[in-house]
């Protein structure tokens, strides 16, 4: 379609005869044939008398963007319609941010909405109202032959986006005292200002957040992460998230954004972060972290419960087991260093030498590896690198072990996990965590074992 105006006189009219013509046909169909209410609607759907009719009503609903409502049900003050792009481009989040995005909100009668939605109807990419704050000549012509006629109804029509009557807060409403001056003490240094809700940035945070939470590509990506599988996007996740009910069960008293959403709005959680950090016990009077800690990690828990259940399904004997097998296998290898990094991290150098201390000698060794620079018994103990082939063999043991008898694992599963362990050497692995460890400590550049690894 070409952008002459004679053209666009016939698009505007295409745009509202369709309309009208829409709305008309499904009242109609809930009539009788022989019904005399027939004729009426019928005359009342006549293009300059409906038109005429929405230029009168259309005083009771207003366009905005920052509604009062939402502050207190009752409050009659005024609401504002402010686009982005007429609002200062502060630096923090807020209605600015939304561009050519912005959802227009409505308030007032909802009856009069059919002229709303009217004015909503888009032509050449632009709705009927912007045509109209623009002063189309193409869309006067459109709406009468009576030029002066139609630029009446378009300011009745455009007067939907401009305040009603004087600009006034209420008594319902909140009011804030804000310092403007450098007395404190003296009234006339304070501004009253009267908060609005932010209506349009409110409905773009709730589509936002209600595609993260139930869009399709969310639903796949967290499906893929219980599945141990790969995604091509992520997920995002909203804590402690809370819903705000405006309107009751009338929702579309508060506006008809409010009304879309079904009386739902997002609040994010306005408080400091509450770490929770995982339990780190001390490894007091046990002989191994195996069972007694390691094992107990929720998310280690997860693993092997998973890779339990793969395994108890009777899969497949092709790469795509193995490669899923070695995924659980290596998710649990990474919470192995995770967990020795918090202890060595946590715990002074030489925490072992403690009489409560109970753990393997092995145990010992990896996990106080700050010992060694200033016990030299141990030190040679630990330079002599023969302890991390028994770590791959406690690590082996136990993870059968947790497997359970089901499986009937043996030695041959046993070794490996023993090997993969030994192996890992991908970025911050079990093998690039010790050979940062034998560099800083000037040990040899191997792992001895009792036994080749398989």
């Amino acid at each position: 379609m070409t952008d002459a105006p004679q053209d666009r006189r016939s698009a505007f009219r295409f745009a509202i005869d369709r309309f009208l013509s829409e709305r008309r046909d499904a009242k109609l169909d809930k009539l009788a044939p022989d019904d005399p209410k027939r004729d009426v609607l019928i005359a009342q759907f006549h293009f300059e008398t409906w038109i005429a009719d929405a230029a009168r009503r259309v005083a009771q609903i207003q366009i905005v963007t920052h509604t009062l409502k939402p502050i207190h049900p009752d409050a009659r003050g005024t609401n504002l319609y402010r686009p982005p792009d007429t609002l200062r481009a502060h630096r923090e989040v807020g209605s600015h941010h939304l561009g050519g995005a912005v959802a227009e909100d409505v308030v007032g009668n909802a009856a009069a909405l059919d002229v709303y939605k009217l004015l909503k109807l888009e032509v050449q990419g632009r709705t009927l109202l912007h045509w109209m704050l623009d002063e189309d000549a193409a869309l006067i012509e459109a709406l009468s032959a009576d030029a002066n006629q139609a630029k009446e109804w378009m300011a009745a029509f455009t007067g939907i986006a401009r305040p009603s009557g004087t600009v006034a807060s209420h008594s319902l409403a909140k009011q804030l005292y804000w310092l403007s001056g450098d007395d404190p003490l003296a009234d006339d240094q304070y501004h009253v200002l009267a908060p609005l809700f932010a209506s349009s940035l409110a409905h773009a945070v709730y589509r936002s957040i209600d595609e993260d939470r139930f869009g399709a590509d969310g639903k796949e990506a967290r499906q893929a992460r219980r599945d141990q599988q790969t995604h091509s996007r992520g997920f995002r996740e909203y804590p402690d998230l809370a819903i705000q009910k405006l309107g009751g069960t009338k929702p579309q008293n508060i506006s008809q954004l409010n009304s879309e959403r079904r009386g739902n709005n997002y609040l994010l959680a306005s408080l400091p972060p509450q770490w929770k950090s995982r339990s780190l016990k001390q490894p007091w009077l046990i002989e191994s972290v195996f069972s007694r800690r390691f094992g107990r990690r929720d998310d280690v828990r997860r693993l092997v419960r998973l890779l339990r259940d793969f395994l108890l399904s009777d899969p497949e004997p092709n790469v795509d087991t193995r490669h899923r097998i070695d995924r659980y296998l290596s998710s649990l290898i990474d919470e192995l260093v995770a967990f020795a990094a918090e202890l060595q991290s946590s715990l002074p150098a030489g925490w072992s030498l403690d009489p409560r201390c109970e753990l393997v000698e092995s145990e010992r060794l990896w996990l106080d590896p700050g010992r060694a620079e200033a016990d030299e018994p141990f030190s040679e103990r630990w330079h002599w690198m023969d302890w991390p082939d028994e770590i791959g063999k406690r690590f082996g043991n136990w993870l059968n072990e947790q497997l359970g008898p089901k499986l009937s694992l043996g030695d041959a599963e046993q070794r490996q996990w023993r090997r993969e362990l030994l192996v890992d050497e991908d970025e911050f692995g079990w093998a690039w965590q010790l050979q940062r460890q034998r560099r800083r400590l000037d040990a040899p550049s191997y792992i001895p074992t009792r036994g080749a690894v398989p």
